[in-house]
């Protein structure tokens, strides 16, 4: 349902939250979710844990954002706007995970959507090492929706990443297990680094196993697509109330945004999907 559409049935028009690093080029984090939740009928607001110097080639500097001020961002938000659901990305340090896992225990959003962001595309390195642990401590519990993919699902395990659909279901699995085990709580393990050309993601709730097919499409330009991905499923969720349809609508609209990339003319390295893709 279109936000238009939304505004004539008399429901609201949902308030999403991104708590995520800034991308200079617009490809990946902050600016690329409120992007993409626009775009799929969400009023996109964001809290900056961290900053970039980055460009489509790679990342050459970053800064972190102090720990007390992405609580207060987080704090002073949530006070005022009704937030229907929230997506985390990059958020760098060991303090910072520490500080947003403490205002979403305070605050309590409907949708946590997490998704682990540790590697950049260009292979930078996002996440500081002593940091994965306060991730799979203070936040894993906390997700409703984690959506890593198979490289990050292996340093989330402590194991290599896995290379079969076969494997991946042992995966999503262990990783469901990690999560909190009251309430609605899916893993999302996306297949995206699977070898040949189809992109099977696998959905899972301890219970039920749905495969999202997928085939790969040819293009340079998949800067941000993890972003893209989790972002429209924040803004999704409180519009569908089902995961699993929220989950193929998000990567249906992820799908489009990188096979209409190349329209776009934004740098030299991997370009950024097209989020605006069915508009312009």
């Amino acid at each position: 349902m279109s936000s238009r559409q939304q505004a004539a049935s008399g429901r609201p028009i949902p308030n999403a939250l991104t708590i995520a690093g800034v991308d200079p080029s617009g490809g990946a984090g902050i600016l690329a979710d409120v992007k993409a939740m626009s775009a799929l009928g969400a009023y996109g607001c964001a809290v900056i844990a961290a900053l970039t110097a980055q460009n489509t080639q790679g990342v050459t500097g970053i800064s972190a954002v102090q720990p007390a001020f992405v609580g207060q961002q987080i704090d002073t938000l949530f006070a005022d706007v009704r937030i229907d659901a929230v997506k985390i990305g990059m958020l760098g340090q060991q303090p910072v995970i520490q500080v947003v896992a403490e205002k979403l225990a305070k605050w309590a959003p409907a949708h946590v959507v997490l998704d682990p962001v540790m590697v950049a595309k260009s292979g930078d390195l996002l996440l500081e090492r002593d940091a994965v642990g306060a991730m799979r401590e203070a936040l894993l519990p906390q997700a409703t929706l984690l959506t890593p993919n198979l490289p990050e699902a292996g340093v989330l395990l402590e194991e290599r990443p896995v290379e079969t659909v076969k494997e991946m279901r042992r995966v999503a699995e262990r990783l469901r297990n990690k999560l909190a085990h009251s309430g609605e709580r899916w893993v999302l393990v996306k297949g995206g680094h699977l070898p040949g050309n189809d992109t099977i993601d696998l959905l899972h709730d301890g219970d039920r196993m749905i495969e999202l097919p997928g085939h790969r499409i040819e293009t340079v330009n998949t800067h941000g697509t993890g972003c893209t991905l989790s972002a429209a499923l924040a803004a999704l969720l409180p519009q569908t109330g089902d995961v699993p349809e929220a989950a193929r609508r998000a990567k249906a609209y992820l799908t489009e945004a990188i096979r209409h990339a190349e329209r776009l003319s934004v740098g030299s390295g991997h370009g950024p999907v097209h989020h605006f893709h069915a508009w312009w």
